[in-house]
């Protein structure tokens, strides 16, 4: 039973490590399979980058200029904007070139710079990033829920001197740790054995998020029911989001294959951390909030979700628009289905927000923001730091520029 409890502990802790990356449904449309590069099938191996100051949130304003056309030869161009320190540089070269040919994403300069933004801010080009100190948050995390039931740490690290499948023992691998793709390959053996350890059966993989651009396991299993993968797998879906080529495609799909109508690119860094059209919701909430005298926090979020499913406890934006129901002319049923349209492109065309933004265009005396960055603050035990979702927007966005400027 004490062995059980403190399996489980890990179980949930390894939850508790992973940080949550954005999920949203993908695009029905098949792309070509494309067979996998051979130029792309080594391992990377990371190299420190250069230090480099970003400058302080918002001091940076965004360097207009007009839209590349997409590169003839993507490849080419790729070797301009990739930043100097990476390496091997042919392996992130092909597997960012192949993942827009596969996803049908128009490889422009804006684009290519948008992903290369992404993989620097979240990983600086480590195909398996490390994380500092993972054994100590790992142990940390174990000692608080033994504690909980009043197990001694000792006897829990005893409990796992259990040999693993791979030769070594639990613990010794939980000591050795570094990177989340090593935790992942971790808790993927616990949950094979599950039932040897008298855990319960059928107990799923908790890590959440992987690889070069950390992104979601399970938008990366939705998006393979819907849009054919182009290499051949290696084991499971998860696997691949541990990987460099996978990695980079998911993380280049979830970031761009979807249309908005954003003016910057800023505003698909902060979706890329809060959600699908989180940052056109985010305005629209900061629209009900000053027209229904509310206070909303805009997180972009417009309902409730149970199980990913919507709520039956009305969100503070539903009851926010409760209140302006007489000017919307809408019943409740009628906003609740426009508002269930929220993850999705088409909200904006609903009856729900074009009369929500004609009141806020009138009340303003003129056009009211229809972006917006979404206030989330940023939840990990490795964030020892007060972060935001404005704050990874803004930092990625730097990045962005930085790359534009190496395109001119």
């Amino acid at each position: 039973m004490k062995r059980t409890v403190c399996l489980l502990a890990i179980s949930t802790l390894l939850g508790a490590c992973a940080t949550p990356a954005p999920i949203a449904a993908a695009p029905a449309t098949p792309a070509p399979i494309l067979p996998p590069p051979e130029a792309s099938s080594q391992p990377a191996v990371a190299l420190p980058p250069p230090v480099v100051t970003p400058p302080a949130i918002g001091t940076l304003p965004p360097v207009p200029v007009p839209p590349h056309p997409p590169a003839a030869n993507p490849r080419l161009l790729l070797g301009k904007l990739l930043p100097d320190y990476v390496k091997p540089r042919d392996g992130w070269r092909d597997d960012i070139a192949n993942a827009f040919t596969a996803l049908q994403l128009s490889a422009n300069a804006e684009n290519l710079c948008a992903v290369i933004a992404v993989i620097e801010q979240e990983s600086t080009f480590q195909a398996d990033p490390v994380v500092p100190g993972l054994p100590r948050i790992v142990w940390g995390k174990i000692g608080e829920k033994a504690g909980g039931y009043y197990i001694p740490l000792g006897l829990v690290k005893t409990a796992l001197m259990k040999t693993s499948p791979d030769g070594r023992s639990y613990k010794a691998r939980i000591d050795s740790l570094r990177t989340e793709g090593e935790m992942n390959e971790l808790f993927e053996d616990m949950a094979a054995e599950a039932q040897n350890l008298n855990l319960p059966v059928g107990m799923k993989n908790p890590i959440r998020t992987g690889g070069p651009m950390q992104v979601s396991v399970e938008f990366a299993e939705a998006h393979v029911r819907a849009w054919p993968y182009p290499y051949a797998r290696r084991g499971s879906v998860r696997n691949e989001v541990f990987s460099r080529r996978g990695g980079v495609y998911f993380g280049s799909a979830i970031l761009l294959q979807y249309p908005v109508n954003y003016s910057q690119m800023l505003y698909r860094f902060a979706d890329f951390n809060a959600g699908r059209y989180a940052s056109r919701n985010a305005a629209f909430q900061q629209a009900v909030g000053k027209l229904s005298g509310s206070k909303l926090t805009p997180d972009g979020d417009l309902l409730r979700y149970q199980n990913g499913a919507p709520a039956r406890a009305a969100s503070s934006t539903q009851q926010a628009l409760g209140k302006l129901r007489g000017k919307l002319q809408l019943s409740e049923a009628d906003m609740l289905r426009d508002l269930k349209q929220e993850k999705s492109f088409g909200f904006a065309d609903t009856p729900l927000y074009r009369k929500v933004m004609q009141l806020a265009d009138s009340q303003q005396g003129g056009r009211a923001p229809r972006e917006a960055l979404p206030q989330i603050r940023l939840q990990s035990p490795k964030i020892t730091r007060k972060l935001t979702t404005a704050w990874f927007a803004e930092r990625v966005d730097w990045r962005y520029q930085q790359c534009l400027q190496r395109a001119r």
